[in-house]
């Protein structure tokens, strides 16, 4: 009899132990990308970049962070001498701010030209993921500083 009320009171505390785990865990990331195809102001007498390439976009929970990961193909886009390269520029654990159509994450960037690491590696970078109903997340903004 003793050992069947043991048995029994065990069973229940691994019951209460595994239903207190689940509501603690942390929610899943939330995973988002698309495409980049965009034009840069002239900022320069060479022109306007023209910017192609992919992006990812993963929101770590409720933890208030993010990763953001682009790879971004550039060439000159008035200009005869087109001067192409690539950049790849990755994000990651940055703080994410909500916003009323989107989220903003802000953070120190690692970023690289053509395959080598990039002078201005280690900038702040401000990334603006915003959208509509239809599709949350439709609109990139990057901005370097």
């Amino acid at each position: 009899m003793k050992k069947t009320v043991f048995v029994r009171a065990l069973s229940l505390i691994t019951i209460i132990m595994a239903v207190s785990a689940r509501g603690l865990a942390e929610p899943s990331a939330q995973r988002f990308g698309g495409t980049i195809n965009d034009y840069t102001a002239a900022l320069d007498a060479a022109g306007p970049w023209h910017i192609t390439g992919v992006w990812s976009l993963k929101l770590n929970g409720d933890s208030g962070k993010g990763d953001f990961i682009a790879a971004l193909n550039m060439v000159r886009a008035d200009n005869a001498v087109r001067a192409a390269h690539t950049h790849n520029l990755t994000l990651l654990d940055a703080d994410v701010v909500p916003l009323a159509n989107g989220v903003r994450l802000i953070g120190a960037a690692v970023l690289t030209s053509n395959g080598n690491l990039a002078g201005f590696s280690g900038s702040t970078v401000d990334i603006q993921a915003t959208g509509g109903s239809a599709v949350q997340f439709s609109n990139i903004a990057l901005t370097c500083s």
